[in-house]
């Protein structure tokens, strides 16, 4: 019995297993348990009992003759050497009498059980056995084998803790966007059904597995603390666990190999048997003859012998024949089963269409399988198994778990002013957006960087400040009510992407959008691009940024110019050629051109008549001899040239009457122009970082200067002119060669910040006492230097 025993066990150790066991295998293991009792019981018998018993013929008996009517008496005394030992026979029996003894005759039965027996009556029960076994290690042999008893196992966890998370009976209760309660009475008459449990018979089990399913979750109206951030965080883990898995096993096909060659493995044995027992069955005969050549031992060479199991052999072997048949047969239909369906891929159409999750994937090769297997077993894993495999009912979970950690207490704690001076809430690489977002409803900005997936519920008709956002790197999408919402509401959009297809294309509907700012790269044929064909659909745009690689100016932006007021474009060192079309847009005050790999001023630029600000940061300019023709631009007050190769300033900057600041940092202009200081409105002046060693005197014309930097040049003395711009607050003198400050410094009284470090000083002059704007923190200057001054003045200066 040691055989049924080690199958007992088999089967307690690994009970989860029986979800891969399909219902041939349960039967094919059960008939295995009776042959392997039959084999069991045979083997018992073989043992226990006399295997055959023989006598000599009485033919066989020399020189002897007896009278026929003595036949029976002789016979029967040949007998009492063998029942002598048990007990004597009466005086009326007579018969044959021999003078072999006991061990002769059981020399005689051994010799003739070895000799004359056929091997298949002496070796039947432990064929039984040996082939019952053989059957029950092939059943279970995937199970056993490395390669796939380890994704068998792996499968089978995760599949448990998928059945009993209490996310899968929310997910399914939720995301298909059913009345809960429906939907529970449905889930328990599907159960029912699938499960084929009749009402009020075999309950228990059904309500055990449904146990661990918390029956809140079931019926009540989900919240956010339904599902607490324990089970949520496991949940998590099973999304992950699964994806991981999913990748691993659909690579190969080793578990279908595995059970399509056990499978042809036993019908090929189920063959053998019935072919071999079907001719040999019939060698099982109760009556032997023997004819051994040991007469010189007993006297006698012929014997007649009874095989004394032969009966109940044949008996047990016709019955074996019947259940190793039906087992055949099972297997038949199990090959049936593996080559007329297509295993290797799983269709979850029908849980799409019961659940309303329509983004459950199909799956293919041994994760197919293993589905196919436990659709065998009860089609309701597979459709609780299912709700791991939807992003839909992943987000959900995330939602759900953004919402718990995320309050509106801890989103107004983040709530800062931006350079806008609106509300804004900025949100970093989070896994979605936490619906509490909506009950902050001071928002004005909502900044989002870096997530993926981000749904924007009708909710968001709460935020009636929401007047900017930014969308940095974040896969957006709108709910219908969302969008109308935002189309009205939205004044400032700030996108920064990858590549033009993440640009959201519902921007275009916008109608009330003021200011488009746009980051990233496009295609090489962008003008061309759809992408941007859709911009004359914004009406209200009056400021637009682009960020990008542009080689020309896209006809869009030109359909958009009667109303666009400024326009950027930072075009990351691509060269932007065929700038004609800036001619049309007439009404443009503030043009950006930065970093568009310009050799020259474009002429374009000349006939912006409204223009204030032009910036050409960042480029390649290294003469502005067209700069005479920005005296036809009246309104222009700001000029950025910063940031190129310029090497000198024309005298023709004269003519630009109208500028209030300027910016030549960071060039390579060695001579100032007298001429420059004929801009007599100048507020501000950088001429930093350049190559300037001398300053003109003229320079004291500009009145109105607030703002004055020549960091980082080469200049040795300032003119005393400098000091009679009396309206200066910053004065920028770092990194030069001065070795002495003059006393009218005391002239700039308005002055609040001062650099003088990276010079030749050795004393400051206490005339900056006498600026009482200044306060040590706007004094840029090396600390020994600063204590020269007198203790009361720098008391004065520290006191804030």
């Amino acid at each position: 019995m040691i055989p049924v025993t080690e199958f007992r066990q088999f089967s307690e150790q690994q009970p989860a297993l029986r979800v891969l066991k399909p219902w041939w295998d349960v039967f094919t293991d059960y008939l295995s348990v009776v042959m392997l009792m039959i084999g069991v019981f045979g083997c018992t018998l073989q043992v226990m009992q006399d295997k055959i018993i023989c006598l000599p013929q009485r033919t066989s008996l020399p020189n002897q003759t007896m009278p026929t009517q003595n036949k029976s008496e002789n016979y029967m005394e040949s007998l009492l050497p063998v029942q002598s030992h048990l007990s004597p026979l009466p005086k009326e029996m007579k018969g044959l009498k021999t003078d072999l003894d006991l061990q002769q005759y059981s020399f005689i039965n051994q010799m003739c059980y070895e000799k004359a027996l056929h091997w298949y009556a002496k070796y039947f029960p432990y064929l039984v056995l040996i082939h019952t076994l053989i059957f029950m290690v092939c059943s279970n042999f995937w199970f056993k084998f490395p390669g796939s008893s380890s994704k068998i196992e792996h499968f089978i966890s995760i599949l448990g803790k998928c059945f009993d998370s209490p996310w899968t009976t929310r997910a399914l209760s939720e995301v298909s966007g059913e009345n809960p309660e429906e939907k529970d009475h449905k889930k328990n008459s599907t159960n029912r059904s699938n499960i084929n449990v009749p009402p009020g018979e075999g309950n228990l089990e059904k309500t055990q597995s449904l146990r661990s399913i918390p029956e809140k979750i079931v019926v009540d109206k989900p919240t956010a603390s339904a599902l607490d951030k324990k089970e949520g965080e496991q949940a998590k883990a099973l999304f992950e666990k699964v994806k991981k898995f999913r990748l691993h096993v659909e690579e190969g096909d080793i578990l279908y190999i595995m059970y399509v060659r056990q499978t042809v493995f036993k019908v090929l044995k189920f063959l053998l048997i019935i072919a071999y027992n079907s001719v040999l069955v019939s060698e099982v005969q109760i009556t032997v003859t023997c004819n051994v050549d040991i007469q010189d031992m007993t006297g006698y060479k012929h014997f007649s012998c009874n095989h004394t199991m032969a009966h109940l052999f044949s008996k047990l072997s016709y019955c074996y024949l019947c259940f190793v048949v039906v087992y055949g047969l099972t297997s038949l239909y199990t090959s049936y089963w593996l080559f007329y369906r297509s295993l290797k891929e799983y269709s979850f159409e029908y849980v799409r269409q019961e659940t309303g999750i329509n983004d459950i994937p199909d799956v293919k090769n041994d994760f197919a399988f293993m589905l196919h297997m436990i659709d065998q077993y009860d089609p309701l894993y597979s459709k609780r198994f299912a709700v791991f495999l939807s992003e839909v009912s992943e987000n959900k979970l995330k939602q759900l778990n953004l919402n718990h950690e995320w309050t509106a207490e801890k989103l107004r704690q983040r709530l800062q002013t931006n350079a806008n001076n609106r509300i804004e809430l900025q949100l970093f690489m989070l896994s979605g957006l936490p619906d509490t977002i909506f009950e902050v409803t001071e928002l004005q900005s909502l900044k989002l960087e870096i997530i993926n997936n981000v749904t924007i519920p009708a909710s968001i008709s709460q935020l009636d400040d929401l007047q900017e956002l930014s969308l940095y790197q974040c896969c957006l999408k709108l709910h219908t009510t969302a969008t109308s919402f935002l189309k009205e509401n939205l004044k400032v959009l700030r996108v920064k992407f990858d590549d033009s297809r993440e640009l959201p294309h519902w921007m275009y509907g916008l109608r009330n959008l003021e200011e488009l700012y746009l980051s990233g790269s496009l295609s090489p044929d962008a003008s061309k691009n759809i992408v941007l064909e859709s911009l004359r659909e914004l009406k209200c745009l009056k400021t637009l940024s682009l960020k990008s690689n542009l080689t020309k100016i896209p006809q869009s932006i030109v359909d958009v110019s009667s109303h666009l007021q400024r326009l950027y474009i930072y075009n990351d060192g691509t060269k932007l050629v065929m700038l004609n079309n800036l001619k049309k847009m007439i009404n443009l005050t503030e043009l950006e051109l930065v970093r568009c790999d310009l050799e020259r001023i474009p002429h374009a630029v000349f006939s912006l008549t409204n223009l204030q600000e032009l910036d050409l940061k960042e480029n390649n300019l290294r003469s502005i001899e067209e700069i005479v023709s920005f005296q036809h631009l009246r309104k222009l007050i700001c000029l950025k040239l910063w940031y190129n190769s310029i090497m000198y300033i024309p005298e023709h900057i004269k003519k630009l009457g109208s500028l209030e600041r300027l910016y030549f940092s960071f060039n390579k202009i060695e001579i100032l122009p007298s001429h420059l200081f004929l801009c007599n409105k100048l507020r501000y002046l950088d001429l930093s970082n350049n190559d300037i060693r001398f300053i003109p005197p003229e320079i004291g014309v500009l009145q109105s200067l607030q703002y004055f930097s020549v960091t980082c040049n080469k200049i040795e003395n300032l003119p005393d002119e400098l000091f009679f711009c009396k309206k200066l607050k910053t004065l920028k003198l770092g990194k030069n060669m001065l070795s002495l400050l003059s006393p009218k410094i005391s002239y700039l009284l308005l002055l609040t910040h001062l650099e003088l470090k990276g010079n030749h000083f050795e004393v400051l002059p206490p005339e900056l006492g006498c600026c009482r704007a200044l306060k040590r923190s706007g004094l840029i200057v090396e600390d020994a230097l600063f204590e020269t001054l007198p203790s009361d003045i720098r008391d004065q200066m520290k006191a804030e």
